[in-house]
């Protein structure tokens, strides 16, 4: 049976290549939500480093077992559930895994989800990334069981595809997690209209912690961490700048919504007719 209410705290953060300065400042984060009776804290993307050199970030997946363990011992310490947005790790291939971890309040890691869509693009200011060089896509779509319902996971990039976010409601989520590093050249159009597409598809509340400011190797990043509830309403939101949004979600307004607007109900199984030009 699902709790009606969780107190979340989404964590908004400016992540540098300092491992080790970065999980302090989680903890201090971590702390300060837990002081204010936050049942669940959510990290962003890259939440324990940042930076736009390939180099740094393959030290940083040397260091996974040790920011594992400290994600888990600081939820275990604060009796807290702590999503890990993401963090990196080496994979067989010789590549990275973009992973995100769900921790319970015992430091139990419950479920993780490996970034499915690789960000390769060509930003409208001209600069490329080609996320797909360092990193290897995941293969599996996650949602899992919580105490206050089911959650389905994401990461960033993810978002624009929404037939994920369909399966998952489909299989029953209830909130899905969207942690971010988004670019700041597509942020302004594109951040807030896609977390409320995705919640108005699919009437699930959506949790969009994010990273913001300049991280080092030009990685500049939107922040405006974002609650999206299940009509689509933006709830609770914050700005450019580091700070902690907490929220309490009722979540007795998904099913609420499900019964207004039936659309997970109405999904048909349909073929496609490509017809050529007479």
């Amino acid at each position: 049976m699902s709790r009606d209410t969780v107190t979340v705290a989404l964590a908004q953060l400016q992540p540098s290549a300092d491992v080790a300065q970065n999980l302090r400042l989680i903890e201090e984060l971590a702390v300060g939500a837990s002081d204010q009776g936050v049942e669940w804290l959510l990290l962003p993307e890259y939440a324990t480093c940042l930076d736009g050199r390939r180099a740094s970030m393959e030290v940083a997946a040397d260091l996974a077992d040790t920011i594992h363990e400290f994600i888990s011992a600081t939820a275990r310490r604060l009796g807290i559930w702590i999503l890990l947005g993401s963090y990196v790790l080496r994979s067989n291939s010789g590549k990275m895994v973009n992973r995100s971890v769900l921790f319970d309040s015992a430091g139990k890691e419950i479920a993780y989800y490996d970034k499915l869509h690789m960000f390769d693009v060509v930003l409208p200011d001209g600069r490329q990334i080609r996320e797909s060089s360092a990193y290897e896509g995941g293969d599996r779509a996650v949602v899992v069981e919580t105490p206050w319902g089911l959650v389905g996971m994401s990461i960033c990039f993810d978002l624009r595809f929404p037939q994920l976010f369909r399966t998952m409601a489909q299989a029953g989520a209830e909130v899905i997690v969207v942690p971010s590093a988004f670019a700041i050249a597509t942020g302004e159009l594109h951040w807030s209209a896609l977390l409320r597409a995705r919640s108005i598809e699919n009437s699930a509340f959506i949790l969009a912690p994010a990273t913001c400011g300049e991280s080092p190797g030009n990685r500049p990043t939107f922040g405006h961490s974002m609650i999206v509830d299940p009509s689509g309403r933006i709830v609770a939101s914050l700005d450019d700048q580091p700070g902690l949004l907490v929220h309490k979600l009722p979540m007795g307004e998904v099913a609420q919504q499900r019964i207004k607007m039936p659309t997970l109900k109405a999904d048909r199984a349909f073929e496609l007719c490509r017809l050529p030009t007479r």
